[in-house]
């Protein structure tokens, strides 16, 4: 079974140190967009991570993203696996790190909250109050140096670098309350009596409260790799090969081309290679979501990271390294999961701006309250300002759509389905039709001779042999079922020469001195050849779906051969599964209107394009997309790559051409269409869980910001305390990672 997933010129992969929120995205990437070479550059927010295509070197991107204030360096590929667990070590020791600093701001900040609603008075009106808060007010200082120390430096290399993100506005607002309650405690007379109220619990709770919301994050955020992770993990350490007629252990690593590798009951395969001696059953589970072991005897393919079930086999080895399937399945993954869907470059464009904005509405806000707020109007103008600052969250916009790609992604590769990017991702969600091509995408791809009507004067072995002759030199599935049936009963094939392909019609050609034609309809016209001998044995043939050729002796017909090419046995119930979903399915084929309305009618289709050239099928896509239709096409074979290319959403079957594979969009790594039926379903829970993550930022800051700043002062007189700002601030990302991750228990059916 052949399961190569060839990729296009990889691209660059940096780990990214000091991008405290969405906003920092959009500089990254604009920052790296604009070095020479770069064709495109997509950070992942959620995992830190940007992936860079072109041909730019790896130190003028990461002196681009230093320019930019923040910190990079490069991760290859086949450092995947080491990648993952130092990431998983350093995500661990950072989470103990904030739940540390969230313990020691929360010792201070929960007694002095405590105070403020058992007593209520924080007010600064003696000299012992001074020195009390003054004292307060250092012990506060000595949180914000050691707790919310990470919190000031981002500020900092955010304002020396002319932007400003999440930290600005965590550092403004906590700053500015210690600030103005250090000038309450030392010079209490430059303010009103009724406002010399100290905010130092306001100050150490909210960097408390925004530590603790970080730490669940980090920790949620690390359950969105496990698909990769699993992935990685299938790729075994060592391998055993055979060097001087010994059994010799090595690293994979060491394995070459060419190399005899021994696979025992219970091993993982390391290399991609070819079964030379023995037989056994694979579990390909992992690799193509297909439950049932595969048989394996010699000349059979196995796949890196599959499992032997029972037998003793060797193999050699014909990919190895970053060659094999396996390897490049991983890379897809990684690719699709650092991509973006169109929906979410929207949350990227607004937290470009999101906190400026806030900013200059905490200003106005305050001036607000200070103009027209009662006394005393510059605490209301205080409060109003620093939670207008700290309620707002430009992270939960940018983790909203990496994190639902990510597990979503993962999903679908977990069921043999890869999606080469978010846009095809978001795309497959909203198909409307799709395109089935019937040969080895319905079907087996496997046809088989099973009827030979021949004239008198001629044996059914001369016949064979003259089919046989001339299809070897044609490289079309039906052209294989007649030669095999022609070397099953040993019959001795000749030369051809003068041999010509027509397209969707058929063959031509000499053999011993004999002008041979054989194909459809299409390709008697043409010659003007006379087959209405076998017109009515032609037409019961179709009506059974079986594909009936002519073929012509020296202009004359002399018999009707009829191939059949088995349909899927799950094929009827994946269409199934494609209409209750209310997807218009149509079926693509070169074969005679009888035979496809046949087979066509057998999996419950009820539209056809039948008699389709080649060369027609992209036609055949355009025309429904003038329909309005959003289009699907699914193929297997090289001639399907121009319309699989022009549909909306191009899906190969894994078992079928490079080609058609490097032309899709999704690929379908088992054989059955289920998988298609998967795609779409995982496609539309992604894309409704982005959605429903989108919705919740979006909703949490348009409501929240003008909550804080004192909305419903006027009406209930409410106004929304610096403290539960911060509460909320801080758990709206961990609300957007927790329905991502609930993307994780998604399964897209039972078959």
């Amino acid at each position: 079974m052949k399961r190569s997933v060839n990729m296009n010129s990889k691209p660059l992969d940096l780990v990214i140190e000091g991008a405290g929120c969405a906003s920092c995205v959009g500089k990254i990437e604009s920052a790296l967009n604009s070095v020479e070479g770069v064709h495109k550059a997509e950070m992942n927010f959620a995992q830190r991570t940007v992936q860079v295509s072109g041909d730019a070197n790896a130190e003028d991107l990461i002196k681009a993203v230093e320019n930019a204030g923040y910190n990079a360096k490069p991760m290859k590929a086949e450092d995947d696996a080491e990648f993952l667990n130092e990431k998983e070590e350093a995500d661990l020791a950072h989470q103990k790190k904030l739940f540390r600093q969230m313990a020691i701001a929360l010792t201070l900040g929960v007694p002095l909250m405590v105070y403020s609603l058992v007593v209520g008075e924080m007010n600064v009106s003696t000299t012992s109050e001074q020195v009390v808060w003054g004292v307060v007010g250092l012990a506060t200082l000595a949180v914000m140096l050691t707790s919310g120390r990470h919190f000031y430096v981002g500020a900092w290399r955010s304002f020396l670098n002319h932007s400003a993100n999440m930290d600005t506005l965590i550092a403004l607002g906590t700053g500015t309350a210690w600030v103005y309650s250090m000038v309450i405690v030392f010079a209490p007379f430059l303010v009103p009596e009724m406002a010399r109220h100290v905010y130092f619990e306001a100050t150490a709770m909210i960097i408390g409260l925004i530590n603790l919301g970080l730490a669940l994050e980090v920790k949620a955020r690390g359950k969105t790799s496990q698909a990769i992770k699993r992935l990685i993990g299938l790729q075994p350490k060592k391998a055993v090969v055979i060097r001087d007629g010994k059994d010799v252990d090595i690293n994979i690593e060491q394995v070459l081309l060419g190399d005899i590798v021994r696979l025992k009951p219970g091993d993982k395969v390391a290399v991609d290679g070819e079964v030379v001696d023995g037989k056994t059953t694979v579990d390909e589970s992992m690799l193509t979501g297909e439950p049932v072991p595969v048989k394996k005897q010699p000349g059979d393919e196995v796949a890196a990271g599959s499992i032997n079930k029972s037998g003793s086999i060797l193999f050699k080895a014909t990919r190895v390294g970053s060659e094999t399937a396996l390897a490049q399945i991983i890379e897809m993954v990684k690719r699709a999961q650092n991509s973006k869907p169109p929906i979410g470059r929207l949350a990227d464009v607004i937290s470009a701006y999101f906190v400026p904005v806030i900013m200059i509405i905490s200003v106005v806000s305050a001036l607000v309250w200070l103009n027209f707020g009662p006394a005393p109007a510059i605490a209301y103008a205080l409060v109003s300002a620093t939670t207008v600052l700290i309620i707002a969250c430009p992270c939960a916009l940018g983790l909203a759509t990496p994190m639902s790609v990510m597990v979503g992604v993962g999903k679908a590769a977990e069921s043999g389905v890869l999606i080469r990017n978010g846009e095809a991702l978001q795309t497959a969600s909203k198909i409307t039709a799709m395109i089935l091509d019937k040969t080895g995408t319905i079907t087996e791809g496997q046809p088989a001779l099973t009827d030979l009507q021949i004239v008198e004067n001629y044996s059914r072995a001369d016949v064979l042999s003259l089919l046989g002759s001339i299809e070897q030199a044609s490289e079309h599935p039906l052209a294989e079922a007649i030669v095999e049936a022609a070397k099953a009963e040993n019959i001795e094939l000749s030369s051809v020469s003068e041999f010509m392909a027509l397209s969707g019609k058929g063959v031509t050609g000499i053999v011993d001195g004999q002008k041979l034609a054989f194909g459809n309809q299409k390709l008697m016209d043409e010659f003007n050849l006379d087959n209405t001998l076998f017109m009515s044995q032609s037409d019961r043939l179709a009506e059974d779906a079986k594909t009936p050729m002519f073929f012509a002796i020296d202009q004359r017909v002399v018999a009707l051969a009829a191939v059949s090419d088995p349909i899927k046995l799950d094929s009827k119930a994946a269409i199934e599964r494609l209409i209750q979903q209310g997807t218009r399915v149509v079926m693509l084929t070169g074969d005679n209107k009888k035979t496809a309305d046949a087979v066509a009618k057998k999996i419950g289709i009820k539209e056809v394009f039948s008699e389709v050239m080649p060369e027609e099928k992209a036609d055949k896509v355009k025309q429904l997309q003038v329909e309005g239709e959003i289009v699907g096409m699914t193929g297997d074979g090289i001639n399907d790559a121009p319309a699989l290319a022009l549909a909306d959403v191009g899906f190969a079957i894994g078992t079928g051409t490079d080609v058609a594979m490097e032309s899709a969009d999704v690929t379908l790594m088992r054989g059955s269409l289920h998988g298609l039926a998967d795609a779409i379903a995982v496609s539309k829970a992604t894309l409704a869980n982005i959605k429903q993550n989108l919705f919740g930022a979006f909703i949490y800051n348009v409501a929240g910001v003008p909550i804080a700043a004192g909305l419903l002062y006027p009406i209930f007189g409410l106004l929304l305390s610096p403290v539960i700002a911060g509460a909320a601030m801080a758990f709206s990302s961990v609300t957007v990672v927790t329905n991502a991750n609930r993307l994780r228990l998604f399964k897209p059916g039972q078959h």
